[in-house]
């Protein structure tokens, strides 16, 4: 067996196109830390490399979680899972999953003595219990009988994991303290992401409803859960505006970001027009791409207007 054959299951079972979006919170986190004076480019990486950690975990509990549920079935419209296709077993993909748990706790030690080294053992503490938070969202989001991805909770750990952990985890881990305004570039990154979690509920609803995997999309119905997007995406973007505003005034320059919300403001008239669930599939990507090239100005935003 060569090596692309080898490894292409697992990047099949990693999800490549969800990476951008997760990183998207440490960007912005970063940026942040510039804004107000802190930079180091050790936690930034170890930042980068434990979040896609996160990811790729999240992603192969959820592959391994729908399939041995049954959710990953052929009513499914979007892209065959590793699982669900075969090219893994339950047995190998199981075993993927606790070796990346252990790179993933590894990451996270290293990220927080990079960040708080021997002398900081409550803020340590702190983060290593934020870091088995993470590890555990990210395989409890559809693995065991209380999945909290199969109640409708998945948006509010979304929210908080990669809008105000990723966000402000990241900036305190730089400066060491969180100021109230970040709360708001913070929220709208997590709104966007929670916006990418909508969308695939959106386009899963009539199999998940099937499944009984009871996704907040099947709680409200189609319909309200379009409306529902609109609410995240257009509150992200009110978020944006505000924390522009009071940081940086009148300077014109200065909302740079704003340009992001064009590709998302086109997306919301192409979901207010689609009522099948088949066609929302394409939009994934053009949203979690809008949320990541956010992240990418807002951080140029921040280093230019220090």
């Amino acid at each position: 067996m060569s090596f692309s054959q080898k490894i292409g299951p697992w990047l099949n079972a990693a999800r490549l196109r969800t990476l951008p979006l997760s990183i998207s919170g440490v960007l912005v986190g970063t940026g942040l830390a510039n804004f107000y004076g802190e930079s180091d480019v050790l936690i930034f990486v170890l930042s980068l490399f434990t979040t896609v950690g996160f990811q790729v975990t999240s992603n192969f509990a959820n592959d391994y979680g729908d399939g041995v549920r049954g959710t990953d079935n052929d009513d499914r419209i979007g892209p065959k899972r590793a699982l669900q296709s075969g090219i893994l077993t339950r047995k190998v993909l199981k075993k993927g999953i606790l070796i990346s748990v252990v790179i993933d706790a590894l990451l996270v030690i290293a990220l927080i003595y990079a960040a708080f080294g021997p002398q900081n053992l409550l803020f340590s503490i702190l983060f290593l219990i934020l870091g088995a938070a993470s590890i555990w969202a990210a395989l409890k989001y559809t693995i065991g009988a209380s999945a909290y991805g199969y109640k409708g909770l998945g948006d509010v750990f979304v929210l908080l994991f990669f809008g105000w952990v990723a966000v402000l985890g990241t900036l305190f881990l730089y400066t060491k303290f969180v100021v109230p305004l970040t709360f708001l570039p913070a929220t709208a990154i997590g709104l966007l992401s929670a916006g990418v979690l909508n969308l695939n509920n959106l386009r899963d609803f009539t199999s998940d409803k099937k499944a009984k995997k009871n996704t907040l999309v099947v709680y409200l119905g189609f319909e309200n859960g379009k409306k529902y997007h609109y609410f995240l995406l257009v509150f992200a973007f009110v978020c944006i505006v505000v924390f522009l505003f009071l940081n940086f005034g009148e300077e014109p320059l200065s909302y740079l970001p704003l340009i992001a919300f064009i590709p998302i403001f086109l997306h919301l008239r192409k979901i207010y027009r689609t009522d099948i669930p088949d066609l929302i599939d394409p939009e994934l990507k053009k949203l979690a791409l809008s949320t990541f090239f956010l992240a990418v100005l807002m951080y140029v935003n921040c280093n230019i207007f220090l």
